[in-house]
């Protein structure tokens, strides 16, 4: 068995958890909307026609921010159509997905939703088919307290309070000709300037995100950054990001390396951000906003031409094994890395569509394999994420070349005297000894080790088998001698928590 090591120190700090990084995101796509988190017939529904069961599962997942409405959905949107008394609602063709939208589920449904899930809204803006002047209308609708048209329209639409939304992105994936809008980063910059310097003006704490590429390989990817920032660097605070990894091609090793795409995507808009902000000559740093990531079967999917018109179809719901689960706890492994950067994450979507949720309609809802270590992640990696630079064997990729078999972070909370590793074995056919010193931590026992993994990496959760693929607890974990050393096997991810106190 080959061994990796690695040392935890508080002295070796990134930067501070953001809880925002623990996000996800809810489209009017598929059927991650209606029948997904809403589904007023459901026996399980409540006086607002949440489904409870879903909400208690996102709860559990310990999601901190939702990002809504869209996604493509966003940018042929009008969000005058989901307020007011649903039987006066239009419906309207959802150019996007080829669908029906009957906006029987809108934007104060979404508040008293996230308010519910106990989440923080993230709203994105219509800057495809829309502008400023609508923008705005939609933060005055949202935010203002009274006494004008737009605030006293949401009064008389039954909410008193003002959303008091923080968090807005500047539209979604303008730079993709898919997108509704399509614009160049020049035409792009200076819309969502304009809006960001009128929102700012409406409320100069407003946090704002700028739109950056879709993917890492798209033409423009990186000079589509550097352009919109130009333009709007004095106004935002972030930028965002989106990737989607696929196991296309049985490529299993490359698949399993994922994360190195997403770590060297997050390194490149890092430093077009500071090249940006030192030639026009700013102190400010602005943060990445991954707020689309996720495993999804591209490949499989035929397109928005292959779709038919119809309501909530069934829609890219991807049903994620062993692998899969591994690889999204590699991705939590890396926004964690670059915590001094990035400032919020996203994962895509939240039920059914590339969900870590997952419902029938009238049926139960159950959890996927994915669920598992975004929970683990979002419930213990708190406080200071902890530079740790593992010595490790290397697998040998196809797209990535040489990856280190052993993926690895740490965080350490000072207020609970908690050190969590999360730990992934890429190495699809022989276990890892992981030795880890830890003796900057005198005393440090550990509370609890658990692993994802299984013989069957293709293992699956279903409606009748919710628990086939869970975290199992490993015994007897300690350090001797100031290193712990645990033994990882192949296509794995491990939690492991010591106390401090």
């Amino acid at each position: 068995m080959t061994t990796a090591r690695l040392t935890v120190d508080p002295a070796f700090r990134v930067g501070s958890v953001d809880r925002r990084l623990f996000g996800s995101f809810v489209e009017h796509m598929g059927r991650c909307v209606y029948t997904g988190i809403y589904e007023p017939d459901h026996p399980a529904a409540d006086e607002d026609g949440f489904r409870t069961d879903v909400l208690d599962l996102v709860r559990e997942l310990g999601v901190t921010t939702v990002r809504y409405p869209g996604g493509n959905f966003v940018s042929n949107h009008r969000w005058e159509d989901g307020v007011g008394p649903r039987e006066e609602r239009p419906r309207r063709l959802d150019l996007a997905w080829r669908s029906i939208e009957s906006n029987a589920f809108g934007l104060n449904e979404f508040m008293a939703w996230a308010a519910k899930a106990g989440v923080e809204p993230m709203m994105a803006l219509n800057l495809g088919t829309r502008g400023t002047a609508e923008a705005l209308d939609l933060l005055e609708y949202t935010n203002y307290p009274s006494g004008t048209t737009l605030s006293d329209l949401r009064r008389s639409h039954g909410v008193e309070q003002p959303h008091d939304v923080r968090m807005w992105c500047l539209g979604n994936e303008l730079d993709g000709p898919w997108q509704m809008g399509h614009k160049t980063a020049h035409e792009y910059g200076r819309v969502a300037a304009e809006t960001a310097r009128a929102m700012k003006r409406f409320d100069p704490s407003l946090e704002l995100v700028a739109c950056g590429s879709s993917n890492a390989y798209i033409d423009t990817f990186a000079s589509w950054e550097a352009t919109v920032l130009e333009h709007t660097y004095e106004f935002v605070d972030y930028v965002s990001l989106h990737a989607y990894y696929d196991p296309a091609g049985g490529d299993v090793d490359s698949f399993l390396a994922s994360g190195a795409e997403m770590d060297r995507m997050i390194s490149a808009i890092t430093a077009t951000a500071d090249h940006v902000g030192a030639k026009v000559r700013s102190d400010k740093k602005v943060k990445l906003s991954f707020d689309e990531w996720n495993v999804w079967r591209q490949s499989r999917f035929g397109g928005e031409a292959s779709l038919d018109w119809r309501p909530a179809p069934e829609l890219i719901e991807d049903v994620y094994d062993v692998t899969d689960a591994v690889v999204v706890g590699s991705l939590l492994v890396t926004l964690l890395r670059h915590a001094d950067r990035v400032g919020a994450a996203c994962q895509a979507q939240l039920a059914n569509v590339i969900g870590p949720v997952m419902t029938r309609p009238q049926g139960p809802a159950w959890r996927q394999t994915i669920f598992h270590p975004f929970a683990q992640t979002a419930r213990y990696a708190r406080g200071t994420v902890l530079r740790v630079e593992p010595d490790s064997p290397v697998v040998d990729t196809a797209k990535y070349g040489e990856v280190p078999a052993l993926w690895a972070t740490a965080t350490h909370d000072e207020e609970t005297g908690d050190v969590v590793l999360f730990a992934v074995n890429r190495g699809r056919t022989e276990p890892l000894r992981l030795a880890a010193d830890v003796r900057a931590f005198p005393g440090a026992r550990v509370v609890e080790h658990l692993v994802l993994h299984d013989e069957d990496t293709t293992a699956v959760n279903t409606a009748e088998q919710p628990d086939r693929v869970r975290p199992r607890q490993v015994d007897g974990t300690k350090p001797d001698d100031g290193t712990l050393t645990v033994e990882l096997p192949p296509v794995s991810w491990t939690m492991i928590r010591l106390t401090t106190r």
